[in-house]
């Protein structure tokens, strides 16, 4: 499966993050020592269901790397027409194209192994979109003070991930509906505003359980989605204020130290195992320069 990161977003001077960023694009503000795009790029490299990764919004002149194939695409002004392109250049790629990962360039915590779940668990059905949603409980357990935005459904309060599935047809599909929601994505009642004033109704005086919410938007748009329950905050930890951008520069950073910490251990438990090691590897270096050192004549 393609991923498609989204990463055109460029702040003005009205939003929170511009100071940090100073008009270039959000996905470039550092964090821990990289981009923050780059430990989504790093996260999809190294997934095993991903096969290429497409970035719309940035250039290869920003230095990006990954472990699978990289294409670039420019910005093309409007979310919808970054993943329109995007799903277009997947389908270029590979004809057979059906499902296609949609990221955001902002949750630079996401791991591997949480893409691979993802795939996996939407490919257990054949929807045409398949959204996720992290619980509150969740989200503040991994995350305290993020100060995520949460709707609150009659069973749960969640939050939505910023990694989704699409089916590529989606890209061809409602393309006004979906210009109208991705607008609104920031908040919950608007999205139900533009569905119909039932549903905002429901929401808003908390009848809705998940079920019903699915069913009803997909009815609404015509298309079979489905919602999938995260068990990693990680996907639905976004950047969008200056405390939850230094919120993951704290939570990378000390991520690297562990790691860091964890190779130096393993590093010693091996030595312990094989004392002998490090000295069979100066004796061949001494050996190895005794070899190269010309020998004196002899008058």
């Amino acid at each position: 499966m393609d991923a498609i990161v989204i990463a055109g977003g460029i702040p003005r001077p009205e939003d929170p993050l511009y100071t940090y960023v100073k008009g270039d694009a959000k996905a470039l503000v550092d964090i821990a020592g990289k981009p923050m795009v780059q430990w989504v790029l790093d996260a999809l490299g190294d997934s095993k269901r991903v096969k290429n990764v497409i970035v719309v919004g940035l250039s290869p002149k920003n230095a990006l790397t990954c472990k699978k194939p990289l294409h670039f695409l420019t910005n093309q002004g409007r979310m919808l027409a970054n993943i329109v392109a995007g799903v277009n250049k997947s389908v270029e790629l590979d004809k057979k194209s059906k499902y296609i990962l949609i990221v955001s360039s902002d949750i630079p915590a996401l791991k591997a192994h949480m893409v691979d779940w993802l795939v996996d668990t939407a490919m257990e059905t054949k929807d045409d979109l398949y959204y996720g949603i992290c619980l509150r409980a969740v989200m503040e357990a991994r995350f305290p003070g993020s100060n995520r935005t949460y709707t609150k459904l009659k069973d749960m309060e969640v939050c939505g991930a910023d990694i989704n599935v699409v089916h590529v047809r989606m890209a061809t599909e409602h393309l006004d509906t979906w210009e109208d929601l991705l607008g609104a994505r920031k908040s919950p009642l608007k999205q139900a505003s533009k569905l119909g004033l039932g549903l905002l109704f429901s929401l808003f005086t908390r009848q809705l359980t998940i079920e019903d919410a699915v069913r009803r938007i997909s009815e609404r748009i015509g298309i079979k989605g489905r919602s999938i329950i995260w068990p990693y905050a990680e996907a639905c930890m976004d950047v969008d204020k200056p405390h939850q951008l230094e919120l993951l520069r704290a939570d990378l950073a000390k991520s690297q130290r562990r790691a860091a910490a964890k190779a130096k251990t393993s590093a010693k438990k091996m030595t312990r195992k094989n004392p002998s090691a490090p000295k069979k590897k100066a004796a061949a270096s001494k050996a190895a320069r005794t070899k190269l050192k010309p020998k004196s004549k002899r008058k």
